[in-house]
């Protein structure tokens, strides 16, 4: 178990910087999610934590020791990948025994560490089989259990549920989870995956072109993003973003008319998201739209409503049922309504009053 902290870390290749200007704290035992779409930095920072690339710039910390100049070997870190990366001709049991041949354990302790690895990953009756015997979630674990079994002070997961279906990515998300919790191992996992994100992190990171947009719980990133990449790339359906402007209280856009914050003005983005919306049929509403598509999900139905040129997506009832073209208003929750520079994206906050003297 050990904190990381990645100071002043920059990567560069050539003329293009995949990382710029990285400060991080990764707490002992955190369970911390580098989040973001391709080609956002995540991986190389994992890699760089890893000691399989090389900052160009800053230092890399690893329980209270930098290690720019340690080897990857040397390093006393564990990775996972998405391809699995097992021994097609060696058994289950010879593949989780590979690392501990490899750290000179000795013979007489290492049958007690296989199994126990393989049984905190419910493969105890599958250790005879080669991979190729084995499901994709199977061989997944058997990935999981090889990382376990050298007993690392660091576990890294490169997208190791990409190449599963849904079924079994939503099973191995619990399997990753309880794992990490029982072993008390500090943890940073790469994904694109916002739901794997939420469900698994203790903090998330959010990346875009190599940058730090956000950090904070599940929960923080969610209900308070700092910005419009934020907002858009969180949440399925993402939050809906409108362009308007916003003068005197009231913010105006194609269909749209809602309060805002007297002291916001200007070239403004209104956000909400499709569940803080409801979908009305008298009374006042904030926006007025004609239904461009339903998505019926069994527990729910999303509405998409076209006003203007905006797509704006809605949850409404479970037996919502909609005609095409039909139209529709709209009412948000007060509560939970957004708002955010256009031009910058960067959200903006109402002022505090301040009472009279």
């Amino acid at each position: 178990m050990a904190r990381i902290e990645l100071r002043n870390v920059v990567k560069r290749y050539g003329s293009f910087t995949g990382v710029r200007r990285m400060d991080l704290d990764i707490a002992d035992e955190e369970f911390l999610v580098l989040l973001g779409p391709s080609g956002c930095g995540k991986t190389t920072t994992m890699r760089m934590i890893a000691g399989l690339e090389e900052p160009s710039e800053g230092e890399v910390v690893i329980g209270g020791e930098v290690v720019n100049e340690v080897d990857a070997r040397d390093r006393d870190v564990a990775m996972v990948f998405q391809g699995y990366a097992l021994y097609p001709n060696m058994s289950i049991y010879e593949n989780i025994r590979f690392p501990l041949r490899m750290r000179g354990i000795g013979k007489s302790d290492q049958d007690a560490l296989i199994r126990r690895a393989a049984e905190m990953v419910e493969l105890g009756d599958f250790l005879d089989r080669k991979p190729g015997a084995l499901s994709g979630g199977q061989r997944q674990r058997a990935a999981l259990a090889r990382a376990v079994v050298r007993q690392p002070q660091v576990f890294l997961m490169d997208e190791p549920l990409s190449n599963l279906d849904a079924k079994l990515r939503s099973s191995m998300r619990v399997q990753i989870k309880h794992l990490q919790r029982q072993l008390r191992i500090t943890t940073v996992y790469v994904t694109h995956d916002q739901i794997e994100a939420m469900t698994l992190a203790d903090r998330i990171v959010i990346m875009e072109k190599g940058v730090i947009r956000q950090i904070g719980t599940p929960d923080e990133i969610y209900s308070d993003p700092a910005d419009t990449f934020v907002a858009g790339f969180i949440g399925a359906p993402p939050m809906n973003l409108v362009e308007g402007k916003a003068e005197n209280g009231r913010f105006t856009a194609p269909g749209l008319v809602a309060a805002c914050p007297p002291d916001i003005s200007g070239r403004i983005t209104l956000g909400v998201r499709p569940e803080d919306c409801r979908v009305v049929t008298d009374g006042p509403a904030e926006l007025a739209g004609a239904v461009y598509g339903v998505e019926p999900t069994g527990e729910t139905t999303y509405l998409t409503l076209r006003t203007g040129e905006t797509l704006f997506e809605v949850k409404a009832a479970r037996d919502a049922r909609f005609d095409l073209g039909a139209p529709v208003k709209i009412c948000f929750d007060p509560e939970r309504i957004y708002f955010f520079d256009t031009e910058t994206g960067v959200r903006l906050r109402a002022q505090p009053q301040r009472s009279a003297a």
